[in-house]
């Protein structure tokens, strides 16, 4: 799903064969973005279960938390929504998702511990 982001980024990045905020390889950078799509993608399914349910507690802080992790995992979102659809995800957008992979994550962790409340 994300490895030809890997491709492009690796242009950008400072040391060669380093990616993102942690520095990982290829094969370790490429897992590590896959994860954090999941941990977003299932923080975002949870919201909707628990608002059609009503179980939703703390409700203004979980949704205020949902639409900040929303926003800083845009480029990710971005990326995977086009090369699903076989559409080209460019250099620029591959260095904002390397870029991006690492709050993406924060703020996807900062939504599951306001569910687990």
């Amino acid at each position: 799903m994300i490895g030809s982001l890997l491709l492009l980024s690796g242009c950008s990045t400072p040391l060669m064969g380093s990616y993102g905020a942690n520095g990982q390889n290829m094969e370790e950078f490429t897992k590590y973005v896959e994860s954090v799509f999941r941990l977003q993608n299932s923080m975002t399914s949870a919201i909707m279960e628990l608002q059609e349910s009503d179980e939703l507690n703390n409700q203004e802080a979980v949704l205020k938390a949902e639409q900040f992790m929303q926003e800083t995992c845009a480029p990710l979102n971005e990326y995977v929504s086009r090369e699903s659809e076989g559409l080209s995800t460019g250099i620029l957008l591959s260095n904002r998702v390397e870029k991006s992979a690492v709050d993406c994550e924060k703020a996807s962790l900062k939504v599951k511990s306001l569910l687990k409340r």
